[in-house]
């Protein structure tokens, strides 16, 4: 079981997309993550939104002109993105499992984006494959980039997965580091306790 179902149940959905309405309506910007990702790839590059949640990232970079596919593994959250953007490809897999193929879509993705903590709530022990499977669905030169926290003002639950162990994944995977930040507005990272990693997939 993940960390993130342990967490919340998968029932959240509803209450999570309220919580960014709200800051929305309040005036903050929400869509740090879409503009991040937009920097790196042009608009109708394939992006992968993996762990997408309600949808926030990907149905802003979609407005922003990019073919976009979103896949988790909670249906609450789902359900909440789906009725957003009905239009929009929407699954619901284990990132653990994920295959393209076995979804009836292509891999060759320019960008895979996970955003809102998504490997440190994985279920223990499968980040390595996680990593595997995303970086599988990437072309070759394509980026995978991940923002997470590292220690408990950045996170639900205890921190376990450190960047060096992430690192670590990504190189076993093909992966190379491109750059770190501190946050999805591209401050430079100074070690502290959240990180945004881009990744590139090595040319064979």
């Amino acid at each position: 079981m993940s960390r993130w179902t342990e967490l919340t149940g998968e029932a959240s959905g509803e209450e999570y997309a309220a919580r960014f309405a709200a800051l929305a309506r309040g005036g903050q910007d929400v869509h740090g993550e879409a503009r991040f990702c937009a920097a790196l790839v042009p608009a109708g590059a394939r992006v992968l939104d993996a762990g997408c949640g309600t949808g926030r990232v990907m149905i802003r970079l979609a407005e922003l002109g990019y073919d976009c596919v979103g896949v988790d593994l909670d249906a609450s959250m789902l359900a909440v993105a789906r009725r957003q953007a009905p239009g929009l490809p929407w699954f619901r897999v284990d990132l653990a499992e994920f295959d393209p193929a076995l979804l009836g879509i292509a891999g060759d993705f320019d960008l895979v984006v996970a955003a809102g903590n998504i490997f440190p709530l994985l279920a223990p022990g499968t980040e390595a494959a996680v990593v595997g499977h995303l970086a599988a669905a990437l072309r070759p030169g394509g980026l995978l980039v991940a923002g997470f926290g590292l220690d408990e003002a950045h996170l639900p639950v205890p921190p376990g997965l450190t960047l060096p162990d992430y690192d670590d994944c990504c190189a076993a995977a093909g992966l190379a580091l491109v750059d770190r930040f501190a946050t999805w507005d591209a401050d430079p990272y100074d070690g502290g306790g959240y990180a945004v990693s881009v990744h590139r997939l090595q040319l064979p």
